[in-house]
């Protein structure tokens, strides 16, 4: 019985990496542990609730106001004796994360194999997105297994110089979480019900746009600059704005105080899983600046504006699912005016191929997993 252990933290490392867990709780031959650092504490156990997980470990290092260099050193002094203990045959971390980062070098420091989910997305700018890109070329330093969820993915890691038997190609999990959570909604009539009937009701004749921004290196100017890009869109469209806001105060502030009281703005505390899958299924336009959020608009038909300058998700616009607007509030008022009004034009963006998967990268990470124990046999 090979023990793999999953260390996470984040509400995004939740989404991906529980369809993963199940995989392996279903195959034969493999125990999971799954290893909480709570580097996001509420967002972290919603998802956890919602994706019927438990924790083995739970290290809650979440505290307020901690620095990247606190965080940093938190999670690798509280992982590291955890895996020393456990000793996992294997540990699997996945994305971009402090979490994700400072797990794997745990794991290397206690000798432990490590396998990367989502590995080989590359912006090519260290500080953009800040600091998961150097996160992310730094776990692939010690990962022994690159799972990666695309060509294109597993191309910038064979251009690095990884041994091509070390890269595969699996499909991005978060559409193995999508499709998990819509099917327990469609099961579920009156739990779907219930989802959708504490959310803001669609307003009549209004198209709903579903927004977040979070990211770091928007936090000077870029939040305020969309949140003025959206008051005007509420004031002269005929649209319904649904915007769960990070806790963070970085975001709380700029975006209450510009769109606090502005008519057709739905500003919400962050959603579980499960109400905010509800409101991509139901959403015309989504406005982020979340990677993940990247992936999963593809998956129900949704055109996506990006709000950052940079993306390690280029397949999304270069498939024409996604356009990569930047934190500009002027950018994102003519983009959505323009798919509000051109209907070609959106119709080429939610009827595009989704180039991040099919639903089935979790089964493939288990029989790569498998075949990797076999081939160290001899």
């Amino acid at each position: 019985m090979k023990r793999i252990a999953f260390v996470f933290g984040t509400r995004p490392e939740a989404i991906k990496m529980f369809p993963v867990v199940h995989a392996f709780a279903r195959a034969e031959g493999f125990r999971p542990l799954v290893i909480l650092t709570g580097q996001h504490r509420e967002m972290l156990d919603q998802v956890m609730a919602v994706a019927d997980l438990k924790a083995d470990v739970d290290l809650n290092l979440m505290k307020p106001g901690q620095s990247l260099t606190e965080l940093t050193a938190n999670v690798l002094t509280a992982v590291s004796p955890v895996l020393a203990e456990l000793k996992p045959d294997m540990v699997l971390v996945q994305g971009d994360t402090t979490t994700a980062f400072m797990g794997a070098l745990a794991a290397f420091y206690n000798r432990i194999p490590v396998a990367h989910v989502e590995a080989g997305l590359r912006s090519g700018n260290k500080y953009s997105p800040y600091p998961e890109e150097t996160n992310r070329r730094m776990v692939a330093q010690v990962a022994d297994l690159h799972l990666a969820p695309t060509e294109r993915s597993r191309n910038s890691l064979l251009a690095e110089g990884f041994a091509p038997d070390t890269i595969h190609v699996t499909g991005n999990t978060v559409v193995d979480a999508l499709q998990w959570i819509k099917a327990k909604l469609d099961a579920d009539p009156a739990a779907r019900a219930k989802v959708e009937g504490d959310l803001p009701q669609p307003a009549l004749g209004k198209r709903m746009i579903l927004v977040t921004n979070h990211r770091r290196e928007n936090f000077d100017t870029g939040i305020a600059s969309v949140a003025r890009g959206l008051a005007e869109l509420a004031r002269s469209e005929n649209v319904q704005i649904i915007f769960p806001v990070h806790l963070n105060p970085n975001v709380q502030g700029p975006v209450k105080q510009i769109l606090g009281d502005v008519p057709n703005v739905h500003l919400l505390p962050p959603l579980s899983y499960l109400p905010f899958a509800a409101l991509m299924m139901h959403a015309h336009l989504i406005v982020t600046d979340s990677g993940g959020v990247q992936e999963e608009a593809p998956a129900v038909g949704v055109p996506v504006l990006v709000t950052r300058d940079t993306t390690e998700r280029p397949e999304g616009v270069e498939a024409g699912t996604a356009l990569l607007i930047g934190p500009d509030g002027g950018r994102i008022v003519g983009e959505v005016k323009r798919l509000l009004h051109d209907a070609a034009a959106y119709a080429a963006m939610s009827r595009a191929h989704n180039p991040f998967g099919d639903g089935k990268a979790s089964g493939r990470i288990v029989e790569i997993v498998r075949r990797w124990f076999q081939s160290q046999k001899g």
